[in-house]
């Protein structure tokens, strides 16, 4: 589904001192908007997510799906710095008439979010009645949470934290590694870096799915041709990392990856609010909120989602039981509907 796309002709202020002369912020909606308009619920994607829910979060946008269209007016927009849509290093610099490739300005989490913000007010939404994250898409629902604690009643947060831990940073870092070790990036190109970035993706995979994950779904096939008897010509493992790189060099592009990656590590709700607690505290004071483990995750481990629950006052700690790690969110969509649904309709 095509997304709509608000085109806003002002000044964008961006928090590094950086201005964008005007943004495109592509979106997509499900369901409609109610009379006494209190039934949006606000989805908050992932790194190279797009804002079509339905494409990347199976089984949820749906009569059954704790985003039921039927009920809820829900929208989700593309993330400033991506390349679905909305502005980004792959958009035309109305200051050069060229894209901005490696000269785009740098993100912060809260410039996300007031992208947002903005296209809330340009939809004529006030209150947003449910708001739901995912791993990043987490980030951006704390960090408006923090914002504007009295604008929402539900808050999910899902495989997520609060602040960009020295673990994740490192994650990042690492396959900001593998991207400029790609000659060609940092040439005005829109496939610049794709082949760092490939291997960038196969190394953040690891850590998405974890040894579990890869254990249980890319050992080798018996039938395999094999050099010898009992070892393969190639193994299933390999062939899914390399799989998994050409997949996202066909969808997205290295700049884009590049600034979403370093946006992500400036992550920190407790920056300029007197510490992590301290802005927690006042999120949990606004609404009823719910925290969403996944039972064999890397990124944001289940102790590091029990101790979000615990700085938020009143919120509820649940845990999706899956071997796929942080991926399990994405998969696990019938337990998550589970969890969700009661949280959102009583």
């Amino acid at each position: 589904m095509t997304p709509s796309v608000y085109h806003y002709r002002g000044d964008f202020p961006l928090e590094h001192g950086d201005t964008l002369r005007e943004v495109d912020i592509a979106y997509h909606t499900f369901g409609r908007l109610n009379e006494a308009r209190d039934n949006v619920v606000w989805v908050c994607h992932a790194l190279t997510a797009n804002s079509d829910v339905e494409d990347w979060w199976p089984g949820t946008v749906a009569e059954d799906g704790f985003l039921n269209p039927d009920r809820y007016f829900i929208v989700c927009a593309n993330i400033l710095g991506s390349c679905y849509g909305t502005t980004g290093p792959l958009s035309v610099n109305p200051l050069t008439g060229h894209p901005f490739y490696g000269d785009f300005p740098r993100l912060t989490m809260r410039d996300v979010v007031n992208a947002h913000r903005l296209l809330a007010r340009h939809l004529g939404i006030d209150g947003i009645y449910g708001l739901a994250g995912a791993s990043v898409g987490g980030f951006q629902a704390l960090e408006w949470a923090a914002m504007e604690p009295e604008r929402f009643s539900r808050i999910a947060l899902i495989a997520t934290a609060p602040k960009a831990s020295p673990w994740t940073i490192a994650i990042d870092e690492t396959q900001r590694m593998a991207i400029r070790a790609d000659q060609t990036f940092g040439l005005p190109l829109a496939d610049a870096g794709a082949a760092g970035m490939g291997a960038a993706r196969a190394l953040g995979l690891l850590t998405y799915r974890g040894p579990e994950g890869y254990n249980l779904t890319q050992q080798d096939h018996e039938d395999a041709d094999c050099v010898l008897p009992g070892l393969p010509a190639g193994h299933r493992a390999c062939t899914y990392q390399q799989h998994q790189g050409d997949k996202l060099i066909r969808r997205f592009n290295a700049y884009s990856y590049m600034t979403i990656l370093d946006t992500f590590d400036t992550h920190d709700i407790g920056r300029d609010r007197g510490g992590v607690e301290r802005a927690l505290a006042g999120i949990g004071r606004q609404a009823k909120v719910l925290i969403v483990g996944v039972s064999t995750d890397l990124v944001f481990t289940p102790p590091e989602m029990r101790e979000l629950s615990r700085m938020i006052p009143r919120s509820v700690y649940e845990e999706i039981t899956s071997p796929l790690g942080h991926d399990g969110f994405l998969v696990e969509y019938r337990q998550l509907n589970a969890i969700l649904i009661p949280f959102f309709t009583n």
